[in-house]
């Protein structure tokens, strides 16, 4: 008997090919009826045989397109309706926005086959897509993902793309983003002054510029890049004068997977990594390289280096044309938000770039590239910057409320958490929002959030700190939506946010947070905090040892401070050395008068680094303990020893330097030293954590960035306790706004 149902997906799956399959499937099972986008996602209509739809539906929902993420469906019979046969129909807006946006697409191995052939009418077309790849969320205005509603509608597609377009066999049937050389997108490669350079083949010329060491600003589709040849020391050297960026490492883009595997030894996760969709920078230790990458420039006294391939045609076209590996960092200023407009790049560049790669598509939401890192021993994932690929969705939740909750995240690593509808958008890393240019992304950010979901927000949830430029920006928007406004402390929010990762919360959970810096509930500056979790509530039950907080900001800059503020006595010949006689006076008087504490962990690290004379000045975020990871390839853990005794109220950090002090002067070797105070912490945890009776601890913060910790964690952490490490979000201050919302939501 021929019946009709109504199905509906909803997930990632605009943008996606998800309609041009269906339409596959259902010629395939003899099916009539439409299928469309709406503002939930997508909504098929189809008539037929019961068996023949329910077989349909079942290879649907389990062998979707490969892209896709489906996060629910739902499959209704509905009185007959007569279709004369199967058509994708025009998607309609019949209310607000309530499905998760599609991020951005590596470039396929199909397309990339096609600009390199010589025979296809898209050979050397940079801004090749299909179904399977290609931008998404840079590029959306609006929803739902049509190419009307995308910046790439200023480019009509010619008579040959459309009729890719409207052929069901064509892998471009239904592509949102289809263009070509005739009807697409233009590149045009112009000096620093803006003159327009004229050539053959672009992407040839740029390649001879690079091998001449000149520094070329790419325009890519999610915002600019910096390049250079990363096998010149002398160009890397330039770059990072002209950037301002003295320290801080590139990354670096190797033309092919081939070519990278011919130079560092790669596990099979991070090969899976460096191809798949998402395409992430991968942090990759340095341990037998065999390349000419000019490592202490690009990577200053590190024994890892953060690694990609190409993921956009324009990169993939360079690469065609490379036999040598380039820096490929964010197009920006040091410490400002990556530039993605033409006219602003050569404005703020001119001084930095010989040339400049432009196109004439409209970025709409810039994204810097996503960071990732594989620890070495377990291959733990741990995600450094959560931004291209993976923003803005967040999808492996459930929230249940009817608020429409906006939450403001952090200062340092600033992004924001939004549910308007039934889901959750987390945004790509926005930055430090000390900076001007950030803040004014960030904010242009959140707005423009508020006016795609088309929905106020009627709870605000902020930072404690009163200072936060998030903080304060999330007063200003609650005063002009009369939203309701809730602080929710720093670190709470780092626990909560795990808690939610792995929908924890019927469970008794040992929280340990350790960080840089947070406002704590008592006003003082926390970063090593262990709380108890259960029954939706939260008690802070540990901490290290308060100690004192110097010089505000400048402690967190200059890692000499935090030794001053925990050493003792007998050490005062060192810090003679890092000191001069004055600022000793001075920091001595103020140490004596010093009324505001920290439990920083993160401080911790800056001090050990600066009693190793590893560093004590920070010329970027987290620089010394960076370092201080890097300083060691490895450890044995049976030549390992704890620096401090643990209590039931946590451990000192004073007691950790005088003993890390002794060692140096008993002559312990530099890497062992390192070695035993990663140790140190581990087994703090685990002692707290045995004396307090859990078997499950959740672990957040900056600090947990730390791979050689991470590994340590899971060799020496028994089986009887179960460890978890932040999975999609990053263990650093860009899940704060997540934390927050999860807070609001799950604790009395």
């Amino acid at each position: 008997m021929i019946k009709t149902y109504k199905i509906l997906v909803s997930g990632q799956v605009q943008g996606v090919g998800f309609r041009p399959y269906v339409y596959t499937i259902a010629i395939e099972f003899q099916l009539k009826g439409t299928v469309s986008n709406n503002e939930i996602g997508v909504v098929v209509f189809v008539s037929g045989e019961e068996k023949n739809i329910q077989q349909f539906y079942q290879k649907l929902i389990n062998f979707p397109p490969p892209v896709s993420k489906i996060q629910d469906s739902s499959i209704d019979e509905i009185e007959f309706q007569n279709f004369d046969d199967f058509k994708i129909i025009p998607s309609e807006k019949g209310g607000k926005l309530n499905l998760p946006l599609t991020p951005d697409f590596a470039i396929c191995e199909d397309c990339v086959e096609e600009i390199k052939d010589a025979s296809n009418r898209r050979v050397d077309y940079a801004f090749t897509t299909c179904v399977n790849c290609g931008p998404r969320w840079s590029i959306t205005q609006t929803f739902p993902f049509e190419r009307i509603n995308t910046s790439i509608d200023n480019f009509p597609m010619c008579e040959d793309c459309l009729e890719e377009y409207t052929n069901p066999a064509n892998r471009r049937f239904h592509s949102q983003t289809n263009s070509c050389n005739k009807c697409g997108i233009q590149l045009k490669l112009v000096d620093n002054l803006g003159e327009e350079v004229y050539f053959e083949n672009i992407f040839k010329t740029i390649s001879n510029l690079l091998l001449e060491g000149k520094i070329i600003a790419i325009k890519n589709t999610s915002g600019y890049l910096l390049c250079c040849n990363a096998e010149d020391k002398n160009v890397v050297q330039k770059l990072r004068a002209k950037k301002n960026r003295p320290n801080k490492p590139f990354a670096v883009l190797y033309p092919s997977l081939e070519q990278l595997k011919n130079e560092v030894v790669l596990n099979a996760k991070q090969i899976k990594s460096l191809t798949s969709a998402e395409r992430p920078i991968n942090i990759i230790l340095l341990k037998n390289y065999s390349g000419k990458v000019a490592l202490q420039s690009v990577a200053p006294n590190l024994n890892q280096i953060g690694v990609m391939l190409p993921y956009t045609g324009i990169l993939q076209l360079l690469a065609n044309e490379l036999d040598f590996p380039i820096v490929a960092t964010s197009g920006n200023m040091h410490g400002s938000p990556i530039i993605s407009e033409n006219t602003e790049a050569l404005e703020k560049l001119k001084d930095v770039a010989d040339y400049f790669l432009q196109h004439n598509l409209k970025i709409e939401h810039p994204q810097d590239d996503s960071v990732l890192k594989f620890s070495n021993k377990f291959h733990q994932e741990v995600l450094f910057r959560r931004s291209r690929g993976f923003a803005p969705n967040y999808l492996n939740i459930s929230v249940n409320s009817k608020e429409k909750i906006l939450a403001m995240g952090a200062h340092l690593k600033s992004a924001i958490s939004f549910f308007p509808n039934e889901n959750l958008y987390v945004s790509q890393y926005l930055g430090n929002l000390d900076n001007f240019d950030v803040y004014n992304r960030f904010t242009e950010t959140t707005e423009g959030f508020i006016q795609l979901f088309e929905q106020k927000p009627e709870v605000i949830l902020v930072d404690k700190h009163p200072l936060y430029q998030s903080t304060q920006f999330g007063k200003e928007l609650a005063y002009k939506y009369n939203a309701k406004l809730i602080e929710i402390q720093h670190h709470k929010a780092h626990l909560v946010s795990i808690l939610g990762e792995y929908n924890l919360w019927n469970e008794r959970v040992l929280g340990v947070v350790f960080d840089g810096t947070g406002y704590g509930d008592d006003t003082n500056i926390w970063g090593g905090e262990f709380f108890e979790y259960e029954n939706k509530k939260l008690e802070r039950i540990g901490q290290v040892e308060y100690f004192d907080w110097l010089l505000g900001d400048k402690m967190s800059k200059e890692p000499r401070v935090s030794l001053f503020a925990l050493a003792s006595e007998e050490m005062k010949p060192i810090l003679e050395e890092k000191f001069s006689p004055s600022e000793i006076k001075n920091y001595t008087y103020l140490k004596s008068q010093n009324k505001l504490k920290t439990s920083s962990v993160g401080r911790l690290f800056d001090a050990v680094a600066s009693l190793l004379n590893i560093t004590d000045f920070n010329s970027y975020e987290g620089e010394a303990a960076i370092l201080l990871e890097n300083s060691i390839l490895d450890y044995n853990l049976e030549n390992c020893k704890s620096y401090c005794e643990v209590n039931l109220k946590g451990f000192s950090a004073k007691e950790i330097i005088q003993n890390i002090y002794k060692d140096i002067e008993e002559g312990e070797n530099k890497d062992q030293i390192i070695a035993n105070f990663l140790f140190t912490l581990v087994k703090s945890i685990i002692v707290f954590s045995k004396e307090k009776g859990f078997d499950k601890i959740v672990l957040s913060g900056g600090v947990f960035q730390n791979t050689t910790l991470v590994d340590m964690l899971l060799e020496l952490v028994p089986d009887e306790i179960k460890l978890y490490f932040h999975k999609e979000l990053s263990p650093n201050d860009e899940n704060i706004s997540f934390g927050q919302l999860m807070y609001y939501l799950n604790i009395k």
